[in-house]
């Protein structure tokens, strides 16, 4: 499986610098999904801080429509530092639904990027990736753990334990892990989820933009040379440097 390079979008800057023939970006995470209710107690769905069919979105998702249709993968963030899921799973059976709506009116979308950083119980999430995979059987389930929690067996952010849900049986479902190593992305602290049981194909090792870019890159060159790798991934693509994408696909390829 070819190593992946994933952008994740939330400033809606436009994807024009990367709409062009051989980008070697594979996805797109569009981040992010979040649920709750208006002053009028109604509940909603939110991409950031509006309803996703609103027309401020029509460039996002005419520009995501034309990656798409270059092959690039586009993939729904829920959640993320904004929460999401205790509403959802307080409320299951009304979310959800508006989930699947909007999975439903954007086929462009073909997997779920469940980025769970508020305390949930461990049978919810299993809940959740059920239905998924049952709903939409072809789309594809990634997670995004900070790197401690694939480091150790300890809680990550979500206060489960993700080697639990791997060796669950949803655990087939997950297909990778975009793990948040902002505090440490060195050789090390990859080969440390490594040796705790992780494949090196599930770990996408994910950077954030920032003035490090040049340091992780070193770290990465490291992590190339010893083995396989899931990919790399980087917060955000409003923060990334100049051709960031190639910069990755020249050191991973």
């Amino acid at each position: 499986m070819s190593p992946k390079i994933i952008y994740y979008y939330q400033t809606f800057v436009g994807l024009n610098d990367i709409l062009y023939k051989g980008c070697p970006v594979t996805h797109i995470h569009l981040s992010s999904i979040h649920f709750g209710k208006n002053d009028n107690g109604e509940p909603y769905i939110h991409l950031n801080n509006n309803e996703p069919t609103d027309k401020l979105f029509d460039d996002v998702w005419k520009d995501l429509e034309e990656a798409s249709n270059m092959g690039i993968k586009i993939v729904l963030m829920i959640g993320g530092a904004g929460g999401a899921y205790s509403e959802l799973f307080n409320n299951f059976s009304v979310y959800y639904p508006l989930l699947c709506d909007l999975l439903n009116k954007k086929n462009i979308i073909s997997g779920v990027d469940l980025d769970i950083e508020e305390g949930v119980e461990l049978e919810n999430v299993k809940m959740l990736i059920n239905n998924i995979k049952t709903d939409y059987n072809n789309y594809t389930i990634s997670m995004a753990p900070v790197q401690y929690a694939l480091q150790t067996n300890e809680p990550g952010m979500g206060g489960f334990i993700y080697k639990d849900l791997l060796e669950s049986s949803v655990g087939k479902h997950i297909d990778y892990f975009n793990a948040q190593f902002y505090s440490s992305y060195t050789c090390d602290s990859y080969m440390e989820c490594i040796k705790n049981g992780y494949s090196r194909d599930m770990i996408v090792m994910g950077m954030c933009g920032s003035d490090y870019i040049e340091d992780d890159c070193e770290e990465l060159k490291k992590i190339v040379s010893s083995g396989n790798i899931g990919g790399v991934f980087i917060w955000e693509y409003n923060l990334r440097s100049e051709k960031w994408e190639q910069t990755i696909s020249n050191i991973i390829n």
